[in-house]
């Protein structure tokens, strides 16, 4: 019994330290959740009541009461489907190469630790790059298509990453019983492994493109405009074949350049409609995870089944 005290004692210990850990860890749960909400609640007080059919569809004005958010947030929704267009095929197409095709070697080594490196670099270097490349060096000017490929730059490491550890969180068993069976690597990849990580995939893509939608800096950087009173050309169209991809090349703005701009204004109503600005893009924000929880909750139930 004496043999048994020390012991006794270790493991009173060790649960002493479980519950002073666990006491912080709910502390700074609750002060970070705290400050959160309040911030939510803050926005949603200025701006709920500013958010109505006429400032969805009306354009930037210099009266407040006039002015509306049409032109930022169709902005804002053909940039997001031009950065999913690129980063969600190259961010999965290289995850899927790295983690299941490429050799080990230093030069895979190299470009996992630059793909780790990336995900930390600030989006203004993103913008700065697009700036040099995109607009000086291709002469391509701040349209909406380069808004969309600097942001897919800037979310590509994001769905990179998420992309390989939904693959390598498949079961190894399910790789040697579809290799047991007789399908080829390619079979083993499209009819196995990607139909049991597409969930995981999936939630990667959409987590970084909730990041994208609110990013200002690159956009910034790449001269979007703070005002604009007008629409891109349509993405469909009324005679064949139906798609119009002029709005590609248009000028565009998004919701975040319009916050940052009526925030500036010295007068309060400007500042009203920043909030309800914000109470906008953080729905879609909301919306967009949600719809990734969706996904991810009905494509598991697939797998299961």
């Amino acid at each position: 019994m004496a043999a048994m005290k020390p012991a006794e004692a270790l493991v009173q210990g060790k649960r002493r330290q479980d519950l002073v850990f666990g006491v912080l860890g709910i502390f700074a749960l609750v002060v970070v959740m705290g400050l959160l909400l309040t911030l939510i609640g803050d926005l949603l007080t200025d701006g709920l009541s500013r958010v109505d059919g006429q400032f969805l569809t009306s354009f930037p004005s210099r009266r407040a009461a006039e002015a509306g958010i049409l032109s930022a947030w169709v902005g804002t929704t053909l940039v997001m489907i031009v950065t999913a267009c690129f980063a969600v095929p190259l961010g999965v197409g290289a995850g899927l190469y790295l983690e299941e095709y490429a050799s080990k070697n230093a030069l895979t080594d190299a470009i996992e630790i630059n793909v780790s490196n990336l995900a930390g670099v600030p989006s203004i270097i993103y913008g700065l790059l697009a700036l040099g490349f995109f607009v000086y060096a291709l002469g391509m000017g701040p349209t909406v298509l380069v808004g969309g490929m600097v942001l897919a730059l800037l979310i590509l490491p994001i769905v990179i990453v998420a992309t390989r550890e939904a693959l390598r969180a498949v079961p190894a068993g399910l790789r040697e019983s579809a290799y047991g069976i007789g399908a080829n690597r390619w079979q083993v990849m499209w009819s196995y492994i990607l139909p049991s990580a597409r969930p995981g995939i999936l939630t990667g893509a959409i987590v970084g493109l909730s990041r994208a939608i609110g990013e200002t800096a690159p956009i910034i950087t790449i001269g979007a405009l703070t005002y604009i009173a007008f629409l891109p050309p349509s993405p469909v169209s009324a005679d064949p074949p139906w798609l119009n991809f002029d709005w590609l090349a248009s000028p565009f703005s998004v919701m975040p350049i319009q916050m940052y701009n009526w925030v500036s204004r010295p007068q309060e109503a400007f500042h009203e409609n920043a909030a309800a600005t914000g109470v906008v893009l953080l729905t879609m924000t909301l919306l967009m995870n949600g719809f990734a929880i969706y996904l991810r909750y009905r494509l598991r139930k697939a797998v299961r089944t």
